[in-house]
């Protein structure tokens, strides 16, 4: 039976060195997801996912559920999310990233990098340059998160830095993206008239939350059986009558 579920698909916590807010832990995304009745969400940090996994377990005590998600910055300096059923899947992705990413964080400029549990506990601080350019392409990304058999989103594309129109101007043929974000600041319908190669991918819209207060502000309902990845790229697809409704 096919059911409406209520998602936002890019949240970061304060393992993202651009989130400011000390309020973004695990436990009080999870609860205020919770208490605005979202359904789903993903944890996207920067280039990581090590918050995910205390995310997924503070979800098990609610009716929320938690995709393990990235957001990986491709040498063009694109933001790509990395959307998953499980940590053992992001974690591989994880890996590769970080073999990819160089640098090391700088705590005065940038920011710290928060690993915490799901109590909220400091666990330790990230130290790699996260905020930064992975060495893959932008289609190396795609690629590497179908292996993992996510669902390759291009992040906020009506924003001016760090989004595929932005960076490049286009989306390249044959870029296996499995849809395009939009950001808050664009409806749909502003965003199919200023990029028409919008009309050749599903969309979909996400907060991009850094604080507690933007959770939830722009969301993407879907018609689905159950909360899967497969189900999810179904609904972008439009098959099976799974569907997304904006």
């Amino acid at each position: 039976m096919l059911k409406e579920y209520r998602a936002d698909l890019h949240i970061h916590t304060v393992l993202s060195p651009c989130t400011e807010h000390t309020e973004m832990s695990p436990h009080a995304i999870v609860e205020r997801a919770h208490h605005l009745g979202l359904d789903i969400i993903a944890i996207c940090d920067h280039n990581s996912c090590e918050n995910v996994a205390p995310a997924r377990k503070i979800s098990l005590h609610t009716d929320l559920v938690v995709l393990a998600g990235i957001e990986i910055a491709s040498r063009e300096e694109v933001h790509t999310l990395g959307l998953f059923d499980g940590e053992d899947e992001v974690l591989k992705v994880q890996e590769v990233v970080y073999n990819n990413l160089p640098g090391e964080n700088d705590e005065a400029s940038f920011g710290y990098q928060v690993v915490v549990n799901e109590k909220g506990e400091v666990v330790r601080f990230n130290k790699k340059l996260l905020i930064g350019a992975t060495t893959l392409s932008l289609g190396e990304i795609v690629d590497l998160i179908h292996s993992f058999n996510g669902v390759a989103i291009a992040s906020h594309i009506d924003r001016e830095a760090y989004s595929i129109i932005g960076q490049l101007g286009f989306i390249p043929q044959g870029l296996a993206l499995d849809a395009l974000e939009l950001s808050p600041k664009i409806s749909v319908e502003e965003a199919r008239e200023r990029f028409p190669q919008c009309s050749d991918y599903p969309l979909l819209t996400s907060s991009d939350a850094h604080s507690l207060a933007d959770i939830g502000k722009s969301k993407t309902t879907f018609l689905m059986e159950e909360v899967t990845v497969a189900e999810l790229r179904l609904a972008l697809l439009g098959r099976g009558g799974r569907r997304v409704l904006l």
